[in-house]
């Protein structure tokens, strides 16, 4: 054997082989039961312990859900179901309570009887959230007696037992999550009230009081009973969106198919550029679709392409008969070309609820609905209902087909005008030219800077480093794509330049494997234009080039607000606070006098301070732009971009929470 050959040798036997018993697999592998151990994950430990309290409305024993956010972030969840059966169980010979709250795959979810209809069908829920707390304290009320049992990371020293006295049902839970397991451990209300409106509109005439009692200066709360159920949801997100309506009235449709009851609600509004779906099985919001909910587009394109092809035969009757004395025109002879999915969706806010004795999920997170038995069901009853509802409301159904018709010339249009000025940008041919490119070809190392006018845009230039910083100055007022069609925004010179820089093509035809830069940062001024600048573009990249922040590629510069100097000693602040903490550490104790400058814009730093404070890889900070959830990010820019102030209002003094902040 050559000396050089180094051997290692790695004993490998049965004693390397690890068993995680009970809950410990939880506490190991968390992400596993919960998807994440951050903010996600945090929250859907609430997620679970009031998905058993739904499972009992929809079992029809229970009516009101209360929901507590306690000081120290402490969960407090009660309903007035039946309450947990505290029986001892005959297998385990302890408390049939215990068992759910310590014994992975056990509940009353499994075909015994105990619910025809439930979400929490893994049977994992209760447990999960056990094991992941730093404690938990259960109380079970069955009429008669109040049963206690506390719990430390899913293990307890004493058996459940009486404390008292009761006439009411229901069962209550208090846990705080473990700081060991979770990244932080700080509850965020408005996650949380999002999470229950959502199954009060889904539970129709169930009350579910949320309460945030953690500063008691400041108590928060919310009741919320919706007896439109999700009618009143569909309702309820037109107005959040701004946009006005189309027709006047919800589409309701629902019905039974093999034990599978269907539910779903739409409404069309004026937003040219949206398409809101939300779908749910037992309650559970299934984010990434599934069976049911391409069932119901399925269905819907279906139905809405037969009345389409209708009132075009009608359209070619009265042309014949105007122009009955006339020779025959050649539209005439022309075949119906159906409407696509996209040009039917465009504009719709639509709920999709299917209820089944035993759901599917792809994953403990529940994204996916994959029992294929919901789709024939689903596309029977909206196939059906809907040509119904259709023959019964001619004007709603002309309006909803003239709608998708318009939809399909815009976007046929769009595709002709793209076709038309489509180039090739791998060898640099038709790009913009007013972007100063860079030389680096590796797009995991380039990035190209979006600025805000041409000032701001020459100090870039000057500034960067130009192997793998390209820079884009645009300039003027940008079209608002909220309120526009897709050809608008195909033929529009401020959003060109962006689209041919970029290469990827917008809209339907959107490569990303045609990005020219790993990174896309929006460099605006920090003011109301600046900001207003970003939304612009923020609103541009989810319409038309939606997988740039699906797959982290947006993001924001973050240029500094003062430059605080005594001397030659300088300090760059980016917030009130920290130009008072640097005015405080130069002045010393002597008090010395410390010069404070407020930057009203880019374009009055130099290149060298625009780089050293906002472009220098290794000092800056930048905020990337993520999409936890894409519905509801879609919900929040029609708030920022809609006609309607008062809900943008709110959004913007209370929510900062659908971007990452992140130092890089």
């Amino acid at each position: 054997m050559d000396d050089n050959t180094k051997v290692t040798n790695h004993d490998y036997g049965a004693d390397d082989i690890q068993i995680l018993e009970g809950l410990e697999a939880v506490r190991k592998r968390p992400g596993m039961y919960i998807g994440s151990t951050g903010p996600s994950g945090l929250h859907h430990l609430v997620y679970e312990i009031v998905d058993n309290a739904i499972d009992e409305a929809l079992a029809g024993y229970c009516t009101q859900i209360d929901v507590k956010i306690l000081p120290g972030d402490i969960i407090e969840v009660s309903d007035n179901g039946r309450g947990i059966p505290t029986g001892i169980h005959p297998k385990e010979g302890i408390s049939a309570a215990t068992v759910v709250y310590t014994i992975l795959h056990a509940g009353g979810k499994f075909g015994g009887g105990g619910y025809k209809v439930s979400g929490g069908l893994h049977g994992v829920g209760a447990s999960v959230v056990n094991a992941l707390s730093e404690w938990l304290e259960l109380e079970v009320y069955d009429g008669k007696e109040v049963h206690y049992q506390r719990f430390e990371r899913g293990h307890y020293d004493e058996a459940m037992k009486v404390i008292g006295k009761t006439d009411k049902t229901g069962t209550k839970v208090r846990f705080k999550p473990d700081g060991t397991i979770f990244h932080e451990t700080v509850f965020d209300y408005g996650i949380l009230l999002d999470r229950m409106r959502e199954q009060a509109f889904l539970n129709g005439g169930l009350l579910i009081n949320l309460t945030d009692l953690r500063d008691e200066n400041d108590i928060q709360g919310e009741s919320l009973r919706y007896e439109g159920g999700i009618i009143s949801y569909v309702e309820w997100l037109q107005n959040m969106r701004g946009a006005e309506k189309l027709h006047p009235d919800v589409v309701y449709l629902s019905g039974v198919v093999d034990d599978i009851t269907v539910e779903a609600a739409f409404q069309y509004n004026t937003d040219f550029n949206s398409e809101a779906f939300r779908s749910f099985a037992n309650n559970i919001h299934t984010i990434d679709g599934g069976t049911h909910e391409t069932a119901f587009k399925k269905a819907l394109n279906k139905v809405v392409n037969d009345f389409v092809k209708i009132y075009q035969e009608q359209q070619a009757t009265q042309k014949k008969v105007k122009k009955a004395s006339k020779k025959k025109d050649d539209d005439d002879k022309k075949e119906f070309v159906a409407i696509s999915g996209e040009a039917i969706r465009e504009a719709i806010n639509a709920v999709i609820s299917v209820k089944l004795p035993e759901c599917e999920f792809e994953g403990q997170t529940k994204g996916k609905l994959g029992n294929p038995e919901v789709a024939p069901a689903v596309y029977k009853i909206v196939t059906e209902q809907l040509t119904y509802y259709f023959e019964e409301h001619p004007e709603t159904t002309e309006i909803i087909v003239r709608k998708a018709i318009n939809s399909q010339a815009a976007r046929d249009a769009a595709k002709k005008a793209m076709e038309a000025k489509r180039k090739s940008a791998a060898d640099g041919a038709g790009l913009p030219g007013k972007l100063s490119d860079c030389y680096e070809k590796d797009t995991t190392k380039t990035e190209i800077y979006i600025v805000e006018g041409d000032s701001a845009g020459g100090s870039a230039k000057q500034g960067r480093n130009s192997a793998f910083q390209a820079i884009l100055p645009l300039w003027g007022k940008m079209l608002n794509v909220e309120k526009a069609r897709a050809d608008k925004v195909y033929n529009n010179d401020k959003l060109l330049p962006v689209v041919k820089a970029l290469g990827t093509g917008i809209g339907e035809d959107f490569d990303i494997t045609k990005l020219r830069y790993g990174r896309v940062v929006i460099m605006a001024d920090a003011d109301v234009d600046g900001a207003h600048i970003r939304t612009l573009l923020l609103t541009f990249f989810f319409r038309f080039m939606r997988p740039l922040i699906e797959e982290g590629h947006v993001y924001l510069a973050q240029p500094p607000l003062f430059k605080v100097t005594k001397g030659k000693q300088v300090r760059y602040a980016f917030s009130d606070d920290e130009r008072d903490a640097y005015i405080s550490e130069l002045a010393g104790d002597s008090g010395a006098k410390v010069d404070v400058q407020r930057y009203k814009g880019l374009g009055e730093m130099d290149p060298d301070q625009l780089w050293e404070t906002t472009m220098d890889p290794e000092r800056r900070t930048m905020i990337r732009v993520g999409m936890e959830d894409a519905a509801k990010a879609d919900m929040i820019f029609s708030i920022l971009m809609g006609d309607k102030v008062e809900p943008r209002r709110e959004f913007i003094e209370t929510n900062a929470r659908f971007v990452e902040n992140l130092d890089i």
